[in-house]
């Protein structure tokens, strides 16, 4: 479990960009993080993966401290972090170099066997002798996602990994992170794309710093103009689903990923 307790962070207390966070992300859960532009999740982010370290408060990671040294090694394990842009977390020009890199404490057979499993669970596998330069944003995109899971974290940060990238490599990161959720991955998600609300369990919104709204996924429906009180766009999935509830259509969103949901919304409107 990952415990935020009372976190803020800043230079001076009048402009601190996160102020007395506190929440739980429990193992196995995947929380969407959103607010306006300014309002500090990718702060929230770098500060859980332990890219900066709090001003006041604490930050386990596993009842690991952040801000304690001698953790760092043992927090690197267990958590890593996709940025939006990919290209500033790649370092060579060859798919196969990258993922060796990333495993260069294994035994060579032992990378061979890890490089063909990680590219598998991003669907890159027939791209290993690539060059990285040859491929698109999307692709770059899931080689890092590729490169974070060789090493085996238990915990993934994604800060808006999907904002530079076409509709088609959206959906196939969705598709991914979906899967990553049913094999027990524990996810924060960043983002301010209103179709990326229905990959959370919880969805936690940010203003100004502080926790101002959280809504667990089964009471999305009954929340839509709170999301819109502070700017958050509403997926036309979730307004269509509203209006079918007004005919007392009832579905469980808690039930269903992004894709049963569309599914189950066919057959819905078939009837």
């Amino acid at each position: 479990m990952i415990k935020v307790r009372n976190v803020t962070y800043g230079y001076k207390k009048e402009n601190d960009i996160l102020k007395d966070i506190t929440i739980d992300i429990k193992d196995n859960e995947t929380i969407v993080v959103m607010g306006r532009n300014g309002s500090g999740k990718s702060t929230l982010g770098k500060l859980i993966s332990g890219i900066i370290r709090p001003k006041e408060g604490k930050i386990l990671i596993d009842d690991l401290d952040i801000a304690d040294k001698k953790n760092k090694e043992e927090i690197r394990k267990k958590i890593g972090i996709v940025f939006q842009n990919p290209e500033n977390q790649i370092i060579f020009n060859n798919i196969k170099d990258e993922l060796s890199f990333a495993l260069k404490d294994l035994k060579s057979e032992e990378v061979e066997k890890r490089i063909h499993e990680v590219l598998s669970k991003v669907h890159m596998e027939d791209k290993i002798k690539d060059d990285l330069y040859e491929l698109s944003l999307g692709q770059k995109q899931r080689i890092v996602i590729s490169e974070i899971l060789a090493k085996h974290p238990k915990y993934i940060v994604f800060d808006e990994p999907t904002t530079m990238i076409d509709s088609k490599g959206k959906e196939k990161i969705h598709n991914i992170i979906e899967e990553l959720k049913k094999e027990g991955y524990t996810i924060l998600y960043i983002t301010n794309m209103a179709e990326e609300i229905l990959l959370a369990d919880r969805i936690l919104i940010l203003d100004n710093g502080r926790i101002v709204e959280e809504i667990k996924r089964e009471e999305l429906l009954d929340k839509l103009q709170v999301m819109e009180q502070y700017d958050i766009k509403i997926p036309v999935l979730l307004e269509i689903l509203q209006e079918l509830k007004k005919e007392k259509f009832e579905i469980n969103l808690k039930d269903y990923s992004v894709q049963e949901l569309v599914i189950k919304l066919k057959e819905m409107i078939k009837k």
